[in-house]
């Protein structure tokens, strides 16, 4: 499928995703926020970055970039829709994710490779339950959380998607890089189609990035199969 990757301004990993989808043989375009027409695209991702300096909150301003009506409209029929760090507040702050980011338990940036345990896979994933990824992390409002109601609804419905673990995939309060409820690194819709995760894929493409498993996150969400190293 044709990969429409959203840049805003402050955006820093939107050229990283369209090579790593085109690393997989993905068809990945490159869209900046005023663009207003989805026709033809099967995917979009809204990459990692400081959008807008991460004024006022993380991802508030994007949210009412021009794109995002377009956005809403291809989640809403069903589209998949891909958000990563900041991408992944800008899809809470636009209410088509539930939940919020605010900031890490330590308040200061941090960069590290972490584990995440897959808890449940909507169908646009295709993920196994029990699946653990390396992945990197790199935010400083990456703290996810939820009321206990909506919270019990996304463990209800399966929306909890990735939670921060150890190398065994067990999660412990203790292996939980900036404190998110429930260890959360990721979340979907209720529908599956529009899912929002803190670690970068697009940083693990490569044995020599410390780990591939970006390759096997991309491969799966966009239907690149076989083509997973």
């Amino acid at each position: 499928m044709t990969v429409a990757v959203i840049a805003f301004p402050g955006s820093n990993c939107d050229r990283d995703v369209v090579y790593a989808l085109q690393s997989l043989g993905v068809e990945a375009r490159w869209m900046w926020h005023t663009e207003v027409d989805l026709e033809g695209v099967g995917g979009v991702v809204l990459p990692g970055g400081f959008s807008y300096g991460d004024y006022l909150r993380s991802g508030a301003l994007a949210a009412h970039s021009p794109a995002m009506p377009a956005v809403r409209r291809f989640a809403r029929d069903g589209g998949p829709v891909l958000g990563i760090c900041n991408g992944f507040q800008i899809l809470c702050e636009a209410g088509l994710l539930p939940g919020t980011l605010g900031l890490n338990v330590s308040r200061r940036f941090q960069c590290s490779v972490e584990h995440v345990r897959v808890a449940a896979a909507p169908a646009s994933l295709r993920l196994e339950p029990g699946e653990v990824l390396t992945l990197p992390i790199a935010h400083r409002e990456g703290r996810y959380y939820a009321p206990p109601d909506v919270l019990a609804e996304l463990w209800r419905h399966g929306q909890v998607v990735l939670q921060y673990a150890d190398a065994g995939g067990q999660v412990d309060p203790a292996v939980n890089p900036n404190g998110s409820v429930d260890n959360i690194a990721g979340v979907a819709n209720r529908a599956g189609n529009v899912v929002g995760l803190m670690p970068h894929p697009e940083r693990a493409m490569a044995e020599w990035f410390g780990s591939a498993d970006g390759r096997r996150f991309f491969a799966r969400w966009a239907g690149a199969g076989g083509t997973a190293a």
